[in-house]
């Protein structure tokens, strides 16, 4: 039986380089197989960029979406005021069933907050979290959370491990994923009241919980699913792309002159794609909540787009939302 393709809404109008490079993404995207693309947004700035381009046999759609969301809006403010704005459109096609996954480069906190409020969060959660799989020198190693919320309890990191142990199984294939909580130390008494606290109910859990990992084990793979706070990770994910370029600049200036800039190029590029995260994988996926919903990175080009289109595909095949559902309540009749 052949498999029906993945519909994919993507954000048109979100991003620095929207729409030029968003619809140069979602056309290379769309010569893969098994994938749909409804491109969402001002319908005259998409099918002016589509015309440039021989798109006639690809399985590429638009839908209009007549409001656009400023910089410096407020999120809440313009979901409210602005429903038919590229992103909110998205989310409910979504709801609607007429797409399984929407990918967005534009503003974090209007796709988190549309995706809250239309698609719902799954039970037991109380904010989605964003988590990456470190692809460059630790490609069997998750992360989460990196940035989507600041101040957590020690239950939120319980509930950032089962995603992570998820995410690991079905995206990665690992059967049985370690977890580790990121502290200052690798012993049990070390951390913050928090990674403490939370070392605990990890401790008494399910997971195959290995202790508390440092910062110099992430690189490593010490662990499969590595947990923080969304403040930590948040600098741990801007350290990681600003040590990548401060060292990339640092080659280019002690071994100018004594390489071929062939060399010098490919020495810098390998270089980028192991501490740009978020660049490589062309974003991360919003966890908790009811539905597929990949956020990328607001100076994401073509390449960068396309590999999101990409992974959310992958995120549906593996139906990640429902063993993710399925998983988050296991851990609420344990607890």
């Amino acid at each position: 039986m052949n498999r029906q393709p993945v519909r994919v809404a993507v954000d048109a109008m979100g991003g620095d380089y929207a729409p030029q490079e968003i619809v140069k993404g979602a056309i290379q995207a769309a010569r893969g197989d098994g994938i749909e693309i409804i491109l969402v947004g001002s319908e005259d700035a998409i099918h002016k960029e589509m015309a440039m381009y021989n798109v006639s046999q690809l399985p590429i759609h638009v839908v209009n979406a007549s409001e656009v969301i400023r910089d410096g809006e407020s999120p809440v403010a313009a979901l409210h005021h602005k429903p038919d704005a590229s992103v909110p459109v998205a989310m409910h096609l979504v709801k609607e069933d007429k797409a399984d996954a929407v990918v967005s480069m534009g503003h974090t906190g209007m796709v988190m907050i549309s995706a809250i409020e239309i698609l719902g969060r799954l039970p037991g959660i109380k904010r989605p979290s964003i988590g990456a799989i470190l692809h460059g020198l630790a490609p069997n190693t998750v992360v989460l959370d990196l940035g989507a919320n600041v101040d957590c309890k020690p239950r939120d990191l319980l509930s950032f491990a089962t995603i992570g142990c998820v995410i690991a199984r079905r995206m990665l294939h690992i059967t049985n994923p370690t977890v580790a909580l990121l502290s200052n130390g690798a012993e049990e008494g070390k951390g913050n009241k928090l990674t403490k606290e939370a070392y605990q109910l990890f401790k008494h859990s399910d997971l195959n919980f290995i202790g508390n990992v440092e910062g110099h084990d992430i690189p490593r793979g010490r662990a499969n699913v590595i947990v923080c706070d969304g403040f930590t990770g948040n600098i741990l994910l801007k350290f990681s792309e600003g040590l990548g370029d401060s060292i990339i600049e640092h080659l280019k200036f002690t071994l100018d002159k004594r390489l071929p800039n062939e060399e010098l190029d490919a020495i810098s590029d390998d270089l980028f794609a192991l501490t740009h995260i978020a660049d490589v994988g062309g974003g991360a996926l919003l966890h908790g909540v009811d539905g597929v919903v990949w956020i990328g990175h607001g100076r994401s080009k073509a390449p960068q787009l396309a590999e999101a289109i990409r992974q959310a595909k992958l995120a549906v095949e593996t139906n990640l939302v429902q063993e993710l559902k399925a998983a988050l309540a296991k851990v609420r009749n344990e607890c």
